[in-house]
């Protein structure tokens, strides 16, 4: 019974960042003026969606109760995004910078996490195709970065 309760707190502490980050990739989406960069963080809130789903159906699996949305430290980087967008030349830089950011906090996340040895397989295969796709994600704004630079 403890197992299924600290495993679903993990879980849900990631669920809170795919929230988080579904949102800030939504309002980067509006911030841009580039259809290509549009598109690329339409598809990432889109993947962080389906990451939320897929997340919550495991913690429904342990019986707990998933978390309804994200965090109120998500919802400050969302309004540093906008106040930062605001003040910067390059806007489009400072949303891709600021996107690395957060992607960058919740690769970190997901590391600490799959540091734990008694991970179920199922959750350890759920959360490394997570991370991967998060370690691609920052690797292609970093391209996008440099293009636009």
């Amino acid at each position: 019974m403890e197992f299924a309760k600290d495993m679903s707190n993990k879980l849900n502490e990631l669920l809170e960042k795919n929230y988080d980050a579904e949102k800030g990739y939504l309002n980067a989406m509006e911030q841009v003026e580039n259809d290509r960069l549009k598109m690329f963080f339409k598809r990432r809130a889109s993947e962080r969606s389906m990451f939320a789903k897929e997340l919550r159906t495991e913690i429904l699996q342990y019986g707990e109760t998933p978390e309804k949305s994200g965090t109120f430290q998500g919802a400050l980087h969302r309004n540093w995004m906008n106040l930062k967008n605001t003040f910067s030349q390059n806007s489009e830089e400072a949303v891709l910078e600021e996107a690395i950011r957060g992607e960058e906090a919740s690769l970190e996340e997901y590391n600490a996490i799959l540091k734990d040895k008694n991970l179920p397989p199922s959750i350890d295969a759920l959360l490394n195709k997570h991370k991967n796709a998060i370690q691609s994600a920052i690797n292609t704004e970093k391209v996008h970065e440099e293009s636009i630079s």
